[in-house]
């Protein structure tokens, strides 16, 4: 396995900020050389990146014979939007070395848990946007997602907001920009064809900001599927003892099929 840090930071960036990579060595024995890759943004309401939704998540992709690539990314006191230059240069530095690492470049898919999942959105709402090739001089292929994966996502600034997540992430400008960051509203033809899942019971994150966002892809005509479990309460990850924190509490073997349904959708890229 090749295990690399990537250098991501920009000038707004704190000191820990990085993503690794965590790939298959190439060989002659398998047929297959270019593998698609998948990057991951952790949840944490923007107040920090979790261990529960890392580092055990992308060696779960690589078990399936992805690649992947985990996104420690600045949380307050850094604000918008130096997570989100963050994000896209760690996009743009898998394609910029896909030849090298044997990544498949059509197959770049982005994941995110919770807050997470908000900046995905985010990047695969805004990857076209002049400010974000502008601050990393590349081009609008270099950015370009090929899916998005969005777990219990954090969505809207509206009714059923994680207000937490937005003020963490805005700051005094909390006020200013929290619509236009509310990423139902924001929906465009450019976003790629995406999985959501959530659960009916998470009382963190309200299923309402999964289900506007499904309804606004499903009213622009881009592909989507979404999973909506009963049970389970916010921030499961894996849904299993893989993943779980202290006392089980994030057992929860109803959604574990999850990753299984994800890596069937990829396959259909």
């Amino acid at each position: 396995m090749l295990l690399k840090e990537l250098e991501i930071k920009n000038e707004n960036s704190l000191d820990y900020a990085h993503a690794t990579l965590y790939a298959h060595e190439d060989t002659e024995a398998l047929e297959l050389h270019e593998r698609p890759v998948v990057v991951i943004s952790p949840g944490g309401g923007y107040g920090h990146t979790s261990d529960r939704e890392s580092e055990i998540v992308a060696l779960q992709f690589l078990a399936m014979g992805y690649h992947a690539v985990v996104l420690r990314y600045s949380c307050n006191p850094a604000l918008y939007p130096t997570a989100l230059l963050e994000f896209a240069k760690t996009v743009k530095e898998v394609r910029t070395h896909a030849r090298e690492w044997h990544i498949d470049p059509d197959k770049v898919f982005v994941l995110g848990f919770s807050a997470g999942a908000h900046l995905v959105s985010c990047f695969c709402t805004f990857w076209e946007q002049p400010f974000l090739r502008e601050a990393l001089g590349c081009g609008k292929e270099d950015l370009r997602p090929n899916g998005q994966i969005l777990c219990y996502p954090v969505i809207t600034s509206g009714e059923y907001a994680h207000d937490g997540s937005f003020h963490m992430l805005l700051g005094d400008a909390y006020e200013e920009k929290k619509e236009s960051l509310s990423m139902e509203k924001q929906v465009n033809d450019s976003i790629p064809r995406t999985f959501v899942w959530h659960t009916f019971a998470d009382q963190a994150v309200p299923v309402q900001n999964s289900l506007l966002y499904v309804s606004a892809l499903a009213a622009h005509g881009i592909p989507v599927e979404y999973h909506l479990f009963e049970k389970g309460r916010h921030g499961l990850s894996l849904g299993s003892r893989l993943s779980s924190g202290e006392n089980d509490r994030e057992v929860e073997p109803v959604v574990e099929p999850w990753i299984s349904l994800v890596h069937t959708w990829m396959g259909k890229l």
